[in-house]
């Protein structure tokens, strides 16, 4: 009986998840309405999201940190309302209205990994997170400064988020005009994902998501990116937020999982 009730509860999770994907998206505050479209082969995240997944099942309160840069701060979002963080904590309290969820947003702008790093013990593990979503890269680029330590930098935040026992993902850069003109963002791109599958963490392709609006759906920049050429809007973060929100509930409620049943995470092609 409870196999059956809990096979119902990820049917139903799942519908939901994959109506509010489809539900259109403003690309501005009073900019055209559009889908949020994301093949869920880009989004899946590789390990189940064990510590996320025990606050859950016991309904105890879920703290999610957003650390990073401008896109996590918010930068080219209408209202700080719109800023990925928030919006994230809005999906996932929907999905689950009975637990207490707050995601901590500390994104600074301008920040490298480095910077990040200085603060990691205030900004992050004093706030004795289930998860910590790790937006990183972008700057490195901006500033062509290439990454020499081969990732070392990115395994001590790792080692860092470990030794508490919280799960983490990796978030890496945005698609975007000014990020794609530089010669090191595709090299920051593997990085990032050859380091998450060395450490065994999870990692959200954004640059792969924000490229397939793009070259596969054949979205205008203007839609999904800020005048500035760089920073993400209110429609990408939004759909960024719900692409996310569906990936950790995935991941965070795979093992209930029958093997005959697959999770049908929002691929509306």
């Amino acid at each position: 009986m409870f196999q059956t009730f809990a096979l119902s509860a990820m049917k139903a999770i799942a519908a939901a998840l994959l109506i509010a994907l489809l539900a259109p998206l403003s690309a501005q505050a009073d900019g055209p309405a559009i889908p949020c479209r994301v093949k869920a082969e880009l989004v899946r995240l590789t390990h189940p999201l064990q510590h996320v997944a025990h606050k859950i099942a016991a309904g105890a309160p879920l703290t999610i940190v957003a650390i990073g840069s401008s896109s996590t701060a918010g930068a080219g979002a209408s209202k700080p309302e719109f800023n990925y963080p928030n919006r994230l904590q809005a999906e996932l309290a929907a999905q689950f209205p009975r637990q207490k969820i707050t995601v901590v947003n500390r994104g600074v702008n301008g920040e490298e990994i480095g910077d990040m790093l200085k603060r990691f013990d205030q900004s992050v593990m004093a706030e004795k997170p289930d998860l910590v979503l790790w937006q990183l890269g972008t700057n490195s680029v901006l500033r062509d400064h290439p990454m020499n330590d081969r990732g070392a930098s990115i395994r001590e935040g790792l080692s860092k988020i470990k030794s508490v026992g919280a799960d983490v993902v990796l978030i890496d850069p945005q698609f975007a005009p000014k990020v794609i003109a530089k010669p090191d963002a595709e090299k920051m791109v593997q990085l990032i994902g050859a380091t998450a599958k060395r450490e065994n963490v999870d990692l959200f392709q954004r640059y792969e998501v924000m490229r397939n609006w793009r070259d596969g759906d054949k979205v205008a920049f203007e839609t999904f990116v800020s005048p500035d050429g760089l920073h993400m809007n209110d429609w990408s973060y939004g759909c960024l937020a719900k692409s996310l929100a569906s990936a950790i509930v995935e991941a965070a409620t795979r093992p209930v999982a029958s093997a005959s049943i697959a999770f049908p995470l929002f691929d509306p092609f």
